[in-house]
């Protein structure tokens, strides 16, 4: 099975501050919200986003042939919105609309698995997956594990230029003032954590990460400093 989405413990911390009043919901702007977790379920289910709600529907599909996966098998996350939703597209590009909807269901760049109890679980966006000597790396289980790390602030990860493997994974970590943290301090917490494919082999650190106004990392920007020489990038 894959690895969840975020930190458990932080979902926790947030349950344990609020109390049992959190409720969690997955969807997109083009789905609206479909997916829905309460607390109780959250607490045996951690790391979940919830189960589909109101007549909405969740499918886990292969990137390539789109057959449905097995439980706990990662794939592409397919959803079909509530019947209320109304239909759309995108401006002046409804090839782009089309392309996204198998049977109903859209893709909206997620990665995800669902466990035998029908809770589904975020592990990146598609675009942010790194194949590096053919091996499938999900940053977001990184950059969970980096942020755990005192003195980290924010992190991001991604995939760079690699001349044996393809590709190869670089960490760009901002920390708060006065901390001394070095990148052969990140590589070893990461080391005693995860997989050894999975520890950067490039460390930054960052004044500041951009990120959008919506407050997502704004990957691009980073990743142009080490693709945008590339005639493949």
């Amino acid at each position: 099975m894959q690895p969840h989405r975020a930190p458990p413990d932080v979902k926790r911390e947030i349950i344990e501050w609020f109390g049992p009043i959190v409720l969690e919901y997955y969807g997109g702007s083009e789905t609206s919200a479909c997916v829905s977790c309460t607390t109780a379920e959250w607490l045996e289910h951690p790391g979940a986003v919830g189960r589909p709600i109101g007549g909405a529907d969740v499918r886990i599909l292969d990137p390539i042939d789109h057959h449905e996966m097995p439980v706990g098998e990662t794939g592409d996350i397919y959803i079909k919105p509530l019947p209320s939703w109304p239909d759309f597209t995108y401006l002046g590009n409804d090839a782009k609309r089309r392309e996204m909807e198998v049977d109903g269901y859209l893709n909206v760049g997620d990665i995800g698995y669902v466990d035998a109890d029908g809770f589904l679980y975020l592990s990146d966006r598609r675009n942010d997956m790194v194949i590096s000597g053919g091996v499938n790396i999900y940053p977001a289980e990184i950059e969970s594990c980096i942020i755990g790390i005192d003195g980290v602030s924010d992190v991001a990860v991604f995939g760079i230029p690699d001349p044996e493997f393809g590709e190869s994974l670089a960490a760009h970590v901002e920390v708060a003032p006065a901390t001394t943290l070095t990148d052969d301090d990140i590589r070893s917490y990461v080391a005693a954590r995860l997989a050894g494919y999975k520890v950067p082999k490039v460390v930054v650190f960052d004044d500041h990460l951009p990120r959008h106004d919506s407050g997502k990392l704004f990957k691009r920007k980073l990743r142009e400093l080490y693709w945008r020489d590339r005639s493949d990038a």
